[in-house]
């Protein structure tokens, strides 16, 4: 597994390979949503010139209630802007489907990056392939993979300060966090999946032996102690 996620973080451009970088969505300042791309801890957020260059097609889905509003994300040089943001009661969901494969020993993988922003625990149903979301109960979250629960699975969540702490989901895909300070936390999952597949391409189906999930969700907690500050702006990739 260790070489595994070191060739990943190499064929991605990271420049280093202590962890995978993720995307996830924030609203700063009350906002529109932007997609971040880098390590939410360290407060490191790529940019473009650079590792955000990567990126092919991000698209969001904002959820509010039965309506679904999709739309594409306009890159900038510090993140990927979406058309709208969540109001209470409301989520968003955003991915890029077609970021560039890359080899390793001979096989084709794929890296595919998703995000779930929340602004309340009330329950959700999953809408992403790997898909973290609220369960019901204040920092309570549920993993589904393809629909379906996803148990014994690793969950981190960090808050700005790079403070984090890990759970495993259950036998019902759920794990449970405490919400100590103010301030936006970012849980994340990853899961490795050898099934070999296809997804359409710009040129007709490309095919894959594999993929790498890494999937988060945010949510702005407004209670609590006060927020720990941010460690300093960490330097992007090149």
């Amino acid at each position: 597994m260790k070489k595994f996620a070191i060739a990943l973080f190499a064929a991605l451009g990271f420049a280093h390979a202590a962890q995978a970088h993720q995307i996830w969505i924030e609203q700063p300042g009350g906002k529109n949503a932007v997609i971040q791309f880098g390590e939410f801890g360290e407060n490191l957020r790529e940019t473009s010139p650079g590792l955000l260059d990567k990126f092919v097609a991000p698209t969001a889905t904002l959820l509010s209630g039965k309506a679904e509003r999709k739309a594409d994300a306009a890159k900038t040089a510090g993140g990927f802007v979406l058309p709208f943001k969540a109001a209470a009661g409301e989520s968003i969901v955003a991915e890029d489907a077609r970021y560039p494969f890359y080899t390793w020993n001979g096989a084709t993988n794929w890296y595919h990056p998703a995000a779930r922003l929340i602004t309340s625990f009330a329950e959700q149903q999953p809408k992403l392939v790997l898909d973290l979301v609220p369960a019901g109960k204040p920092g309570q979250f549920k993993l589904f993979f393809k629909g379906q629960p996803k148990a014994k699975t690793k969950v981190t969540l960090t808050i700005q300060s790079g403070w984090a702490k890990e759970g495993h989901t259950d036998e019902q895909g759920l794990v449970q966090f405490d919400l100590p300070w103010q301030g936006v936390y970012v849980a994340e999952v990853s899961l490795n999946d050898r099934s070999p597949g296809e997804r359409a391409g710009a040129n007709g189906p490309e095919k894959y032996d594999g993929v790498s999930y890494v999937t988060t969700t945010s949510y702005f907690h407004a209670k609590g102690l006060a927020p720990v500050p941010a460690g300093a702006v960490a330097t992007p990739g090149k």
